[in-house]
């Protein structure tokens, strides 16, 4: 099985709704590692890693969010690092 790392920046109403438990919860369910964190300028940032499908599912869920966010916009560039489990991460 091949292992993709994605970096993501998500934005929108995306801080105060829960996102970052949601994506926390969402990637331990689909077995995908890396860490989730609130960053100043009121995006929110994530590393995934996983099979191609664990990733794409993420980043699926990561578009649209838990249900009170409003997501606008998910970069998504290569990421790189070796994960144990998935974490919260404190703010940037």
């Amino acid at each position: 099985m091949s292992r993709e790392v994605r970096h993501l920046i998500i934005s929108g109403r995306v801080q105060g709704v829960w996102f970052r438990e949601g994506m926390t919860q969402e990637a331990r369910r689909l077995g995908v590692t890396g860490w989730v964190r609130n960053r100043s300028d009121g995006s929110v940032e994530a590393m995934v890693a996983g099979s191609a499908e664990q990733v794409a599912a993420i980043i699926r869920w990561a578009r649209r969010g838990p249900p009170n966010a409003v997501v606008e916009h998910v970069a998504v560039e290569l990421g790189e690092g070796e994960f144990d489990g998935f974490e919260r991460r404190a703010s940037l």
